[in-house]
C-alpha cells in the first residue's frame, strides 16, 4: 500500500515505514504529524484518484529529526571585472517516519 502526499510545495510517494526528507515542519521530535493533502492512494488491487485530494485519506507520520542540509554555494563572478560574490546557504530539514496510511 502506498500514497502520495503533498507537502511543501512538493509531492512524496509513502509507504508504511518508510523514512522521508521534507521541508522543515513545526513539530518536536517524537511528535506526531498528519498530512490531509492525499492525491493517491493505492492498496494493492485498486488506486483512488483525487479530484484533486483523497477524500478521508490521512496520512500519519512520526517527526524522527530536524536538521540542516548540506551547504549550497551561491557563486557570482564578472569576468574581467575582479567582482565576485560568495554566498552559502544551507536548508532546515525534517526527517519523517510513515507510521500509517489511512483511507
Amino acid at each position: 500500500m502506498f500514497a502520495i502526499i503533498e507537502t511543501g510545495g512538493k509531492q512524496y510517494r509513502v509507504a508504511t515505514d518508510q523514512k522521508i526528507i521534507v521541508e522543515k515542519l513545526p513539530g518536536e521530535v517524537g511528535s506526531k504529524i498528519t498530512f490531509d493533502k492525499v492525491l493517491l492512494v493505492n492498496n494493492g488491487q485498486e488506486t483512488s484518484f483525487g479530484e484533486p485530494l483523497v477524500s478521508g485519506a490521512k496520512v500519519e507520520a512520526e517527526i524522527l529529526k530536524n536538521f540542516k542540509n548540506d551547504k549550497v554555494i551561491i557563486l557570482k563572478k564578472r569576468r574581467r571585472q575582479n567582482s565576485r560574490r560568495k554566498r552559502g546557504h544551507r536548508q532546515h530539514q525534517t526527517l519523517l517516519k510513515i507510521t500509517q496510511i489511512n483511507v
